[in-house]
């Protein structure tokens, strides 16, 4: 049986910003722990919009240079630029588009009384095997992670990069990676390396040619990879993009709970769901279920789960700077206890 699972690296335009909403987060929650937050990105050529709402008493002013700042953190710095030229975004030339507005009053009435702050349906997922999660996309993200640490200190490869394995019957079929070059060259000994066994089929810049690439050849919006960063086609993905909200919204804390329940549920099964829905102002959560299979064996079992908003939150440290770290790693890169 095949089974498919694609990974990209911060340098891709999506997850550039997904990256850029992350850190102005993490800067605000630095100044105001009960900033109220959800901002979306769209990154085109040199040209940054900024749309949502920001509540705090932090200070806002500084955004522009928080977004040339996450930029540098991903490697999209003065030195990139001089390299790629024309080929990829120069910092120096960014444009900002500012759009964001307030919480709504209806909102906040409800977070205040310590509810969520929007309703939906969340699904964690986790099962035996490395990192708990399904190897093609394990293998898929460890590649990424491989080639962008090495493109980060290149003057040839460049980081906008995707990955794609196919296994069939566990043994890895195809090894499909897409990263520009200004020049050839043959990266077919390091992808070996990096899996562990030869592919039977490895193809590298599909076009034959990838120089333009990030927000000049590809326009970047929040919440596009969600199958890279919660569990490809393994498990359904639950909620909206988590890396644009602070943690009174669901869409965050109720996708990291349901990825580290299913972690701790997995025990001896081969697989566990968890299931999980919000309402909007409420604290109690309208429904929660446990799946597991076992050899085959499907097991179903109520959860019953009232956990407040603050609870999770103070458990989970959601009220620190930790979002570019999140971001990093993706909901199915979350392990209970894990530092």
């Amino acid at each position: 049986m095949q089974r498919t699972a694609e990974a990209v690296s911060l340098g891709h335009p999506d997850k550039t910003a997904d990256y850029i909403s992350s850190y102005i987060l993490d800067r605000i929650i630095k100044q105001d722990k009960h900033a109220r937050y959800a901002v979306e990105v769209m990154i085109k050529n040199n040209t940054v919009v900024l749309g949502g709402e920001i509540s705090t008493s932090a200070n806002i002013s500084a955004l522009p240079q928080y977004i040339k700042r996450a930029l540098a953190e991903i490697g999209y710095d003065d030195r990139y630029a001089r390299i790629w030229g024309d080929c990829v975004i120069n910092p120096a030339q960014i444009k900002i588009i500012n759009l964001i507005g307030v919480q709504s009053v209806d909102i906040s009435r409800g977070v205040d009384a310590n509810g969520w702050g929007d309703q939906g349906v969340f699904v964690g997922y986790a099962c035996q095997g490395e990192g708990q999660i399904n190897r093609e996309l394990f293998l898929a993200r460890k590649l990424n992670n491989a080639l962008y640490d090495m493109a980060r200190k290149s003057d040839n490869l460049g980081i906008d990069i995707k990955t794609q394995i196919t296994l069939n019957d566990g043994k890895i079929e195809t090894a499909i990676v897409a990263i520009p070059m200004l020049r050839d060259e043959n990266l077919t000994d390091f992808i070996v390396s990096v899996l562990g066994e030869r592919p039977a089929n490895i193809i590298i810049n599909g076009t034959g040619r990838y120089t333009y690439h990030g927000s000049i050849a590809d326009c970047g919006i929040t919440g596009r990879k969600l199958a890279c960063d919660f569990y490809s086609t393994a498990a359904p993905i639950g909620g909206g993009s988590p890396w644009t909200k602070d943690a009174s919204k669901a869409d965050l804390t109720l996708n990291v709970y349901a990825r580290i329940l299913a972690c701790e549920n997995l025990r001896n099964n081969d697989e566990c769901f968890v299931y999980l829905s919000s309402c909007i102002g409420h604290n109690e959560l309208p429904s929660g279920l446990i799946k597991t299979i076992k050899n085959g064996v499907i097991s179903y079992h109520d959860l019953w789960c009232n956990q407040k908003p603050s609870i999770l939150i103070r458990a989970y440290g959601l009220d620190k700077p930790i979002y570019t770290k999140l971001c990093r790693k993706g909901i199915s890169g979350i392990l209970p206890n894990a530092k």
